[in-house]
C-alpha cells in the first residue's frame, strides 16, 4: 500500500528518492521519510507529504550516494513523524523502510526489550532494525536473512547500514518489490513508475526471496542462503505515460483515455470473420478450459464489481453457472471448489493481498486460475495459471476508472472466447465483436458529454446521500458508480437493485436524497421505469441515464444522461463513464484531491 524507493550507484540520491517517491503518490500514504548515507546517515522524517518532505530537505544540504525512501500509509500507530518510515536500531546504524504487516511484532518486541532494546514508536516496522541489529555479526544481508526466518507476516523490506556500507539489502513475501538494473547504478522500488525514468530493465522478485544490490551488481537468494537466478525483463510503460499530459488530474486523463483502454484490451485479439477471440495467455491451457464446468470469480474493490459485470455475461453467454466472491471472504470461508472449475482473479496491480491470497487458496484446492491483469510481472499474474492482460497502461489516480472499462472488455471477449467453445453461434460472436469494434468511438462521444455533467454536479455537489439504482448488467454499475462518488467526494452513496428500493431503502427517500438511476432501453427497462416513478411519487430527485433517442423520461427524471445504443451486456462500457465522470466533478467542486483521497490506497498490499 505503501511506496518504497531504494537507489545506490554514483549519482546523489537524495533527488532520485524523492523523484521516485513523487511517482509513487498515487498509492495513498499520510507520512513520509528518507535517509541517504555517506559517512553518516541523513535521516529525515515528515507527516505529510513527498512536497514536505522535499521543503524539510531544502533547508539542508545532504549528500550520499545511496539511500533508501518511504510513504507510509498508516496501519500501527497514526500518522505522525515518529511513525514515519525508515525506522532504526538502537544505535541509529541499521535503517528499514516496510511494507506490510509483521504479525508476531508483540512478542518479538516483548523478547527485544527483555534484551535492553529501546522503542519509540507504536508501529509493527520498528521490530526488524531491532531483530536485524540483534543478528548483526558485521555482514547486513546475513543478518537480515537470519531476522527474516523469525518474522510472521507480508513484508518489502530494503535496508541499509553505517556498519555494512555501500549497498541495501531487500526481501519480500506478499507485498511487491523489484529490483531496477541501470549503467553503474541501481534501484528498488515497490513499483515500476517509481523507476522508470532511470531504467526499464527489472527483476520481479517472488516470495520468500531477498538479496542485494550495489552500485554494480546484485544477487538474489533464498532464506536458506541458497543463490537464485533471476531474469531480467523489460518495462513495457514509458515516463510519458505515467504523466499527467496537461490535464489538472491523472483521473481526469484516465477517464478520457477509456476509448483507447477498450481498444487495446481488443487488439490482436479478435477474429471479426470467424467471430472467434484468441488470447495468446490462454493458448497453453485450451484444453483444460473446454472442460471446465463451473466459474468463481473473485476480487476486491473495483475489480469485484468489474468481476459481478463479468459474472452476467459470462453465465448468459457460456452458459456455466458462475459464481461471484470477494477474495478476502473466498480464503477464509468455507469454498467449495467443485471439480473441472475455474477461479478468475480481476485485478488492476495485480499485487492485491487479499486476492492473491484467494488465488493460492483455489491453488492448493486444485481449481484451475485465471488472471484478468493490468501489471505485468506482477505477483498475482505470476501465480495464476493462465493470465489475460488489460494492456490499459499505468494507472494512477486512486480510484479507477480505465482499468475498470479494460477489465469489462475482457470480460465481453471471454464470454465470446468461452462460448464460441461451447455452441455460441459464429454469427453471435461476430455480433458481440462487431458491436465491441464499435465501443471507442460510442465512448469518445459519451466523453465529450464531460462540460455537460460537470453542470449536473454543480446542481448537486452539495448533497450528502445519493442513491444508486440499476437492474441485471447495470446493477453492478450502480454500486460502482456508488463507489466512486464515496472514494473521491466522501459522500454518502449507496448503489442498490432497483427492484429492492420498495424492500426498504425507499423508506430513505424524499427531496434531499437523489436517485441516479441506470436505465437504458433494455430487457429490464420497463421495471426500471415503474421505480422511477415510486421515486418520485415520494418527491425524490432522478437523474437517469438511459439510451440516445428515450424521450419517454422527459417529463419525469429531474435530468437526463443519454448513452448510445448498444447491446445489452456492453451497456456498463456506456452506462459506468457519466457516473466516473459525475464523481470527479462533484469531487473537484467539494475541493478534494482527486488522485489521493483521503484514507484509500492505490494498491492494497495488506489484508
Amino acid at each position: 500500500m505503501c511506496g518504497i524507493v531504494g537507489y545506490i550507484g554514483k549519482k546523489e540520491a537524495m533527488p532520485i528518492i524523492l523523484d521516485g517517491l513523487k511517482r509513487l503518490e498515487y498509492r495513498g500514504y499520510d507520512s513520509a521519510g528518507v535517509v541517504v548515507l555517506d559517512k553518516t546517515a541523513s535521516l529525515i522524517k515528515v507527516k505529510g507529504r513527498v512536497q514536505d518532505l522535499s521543503d524539510k530537505l531544502s533547508k539542508d544540504k545532504i549528500s550520499g550516494s545511496y539511500g533508501i525512501g518511504h510513504t507510509r500509509w498508516a496501519t500501527h500507530g497514526e500518522p505522525s513523524e515518529i511513525n514515519a518510515h525508515p525506522h532504526f536500531d538502537c544505535k541509529k546504524e541499521i535503517f528499514v523502510v516496510h511494507n506490510g504487516i509483521i504479525e508476531n511484532y508483540i512478542s518479538l518486541k516483548e523478547k527485544l526489550i527483555q534484551k535492553g532494546h529501546k522503542f519509540i514508536s507504536e508501529t509493527d516496522t520498528e521490530v526488524i532494525p531491532h531483530l536485524i541489529e540483534e543478528f548483526f555479526k558485521g555482514n547486513l544481508e546475513e543478518a537480515v536473512r537470519l531476522a527474516l526466518r523469525e518474522m510472521v507476516g507480508a513484508y518489502a523490506i530494503a535496508v541499509v547500514s553505517l556498519k555494512d556500507p555501500d549497498k541495501i539489502v531487500f526481501a519480500k513475501k506478499s507485498s511487491p518489490l523489484i529490483v531496477g538494473l541501470g549503467q553503474d547504478e541501481n534501484f528498488i522500488a515497490s513499483d515500476a513508475p517509481a523507476i522508470i525514468g532511470n531504467t526499464k530493465k527489472v527483476i520481479y522478485l517472488e516470495d520468500n526471496e531477498m538479496g542485494v544490490i550495489t552500485a554494480n551488481d546484485f544477487k538474489v537468494i533464498d532464506l536458506e542462503n541458497n543463490k537464485i537466478e533471476k531474469e531480467i525483463s523489460t518495462l513495457e510503460w514509458s515516463l510519458e505515460e505515467a504523466e499527467k499530459r496537461g490535464y489538472p488530474h491523472f483521473m481526469f486523463k484516465e477517464i478520457m483515455e477509456e476509448a483507447e483502454a477498450v481498444r487495446n484490451a481488443l487488439r490482436g485479439r479478435v477474429i471479426p470473420e470467424e467471430g472467434a477471440v484468441k488470447f495468446g495467455g490462454l493458448e497453453h491451457i485450451e484444453g483444460k478450459l473446454r472442460e471446465i464446468e463451473r466459474i468463481t470469480v473473485i476480487g476486491m474493490g473495483t475489480a469485484y464489481l468489474a468481476g459481478h459485470v463479468g459474472k452476467y455475461i459470462l453465465e448468459e453467454y457460456t452458459e456455466m453457472p458462475v459464481s461471484l466472491e470477494n477474495a478476502s471472504e473466498f480464503r477464509y470461508k468455507k469454498s467449495v471448489i467443485e471439480r473441472n472449475s475455474a477461479v478468475i482473479a480481476v485485478s488492476q496491480s495485480g499485487e492485491t493481498a487479499d486476492t492473491l491470497f484467494a488465488v493460492k487458496e483455489a491453488k492448493r484446492q486444485g481449481a484451475l486460475t485465471l488472471g484478468i491483469i493490468n501489471v505485468v510481472g506482477s505477483s498475482i499474474a505470476r501465480t495464476v495459471d493462465a493470465g489475460i492482460y488489460n494492456h490499459a497502461g499505468p494507472e494512477i489516480g486512486v480510484a479507477s476508472t480505465k482499468a475498470f472499462i479494460s477489465q469489462l472488455t475482457v470480460f465481453a471477449l471471454l464470454s465470446v472466447y468461452l462460448g464460441r467453445q461451447r455452441g455460441m453461434s459464429s454469427v453471435m460472436g461476430k455480433k458481440i465483436i462487431e458491436e465491441l469494434n464499435d465501443i471507442p468511438k460510442k465512448i469518445e462521444n459519451l466523453l465529450k458529454q464531460s462540460d455537460q455533467i460537470k453542470e449536473l454536479a454543480k446542481k448537486y455537489y452539495k448533497h450528502e446521500d445519493f442513491f444508486y439504482l440499476g437492474r441485471k448488467y447495470n446493477y453492478p454499475i450502480a454500486l460502482e458508480g456508488a463507489l466512486k462518488l464515496k472514494e473521491i467526494s466522501y459522500i454518502h452513496a449507496e448503489g442498490y437493485q432497483a427492484g429492492e428500493m420498495k424492500h426498504g431503502p425507499i423508506a430513505m427517500i424524499d427531496e434531499n436524497f437523489p436517485c441516479v438511476c441506470i436505465v437504458p432501453k433494455d430487457s429490464v427497462y420497463e421495471k426500471n421505469f415503474s421505480g422511477i416513478q415510486e421515486i418520485k411519487a415520494r418527491k425524490g430527485k432522478v437523474v437517469a441515464i438511459t439510451t440516445e433517442g428515450n424521450d419517454e423520461l422527459n417529463n419525469i427524471a429531474d435530468d437526463i444522461i443519454f448513452i448510445p445504443e448498444t447491446l445489452e451486456m456492453l451497456t456498463p462500457l456506456l452506462s459506468i463513464i457519466p457516473l466516473q465522470l459525475f464523481a470527479y466533478h462533484v469531487a473537484v467542486l467539494r475541493g478534494n484531491d482527486v488522485d489521493k483521497p483521503r484514507n484509500l490506497a492505490k494498491s492494497v498490499t495488506v489484508e
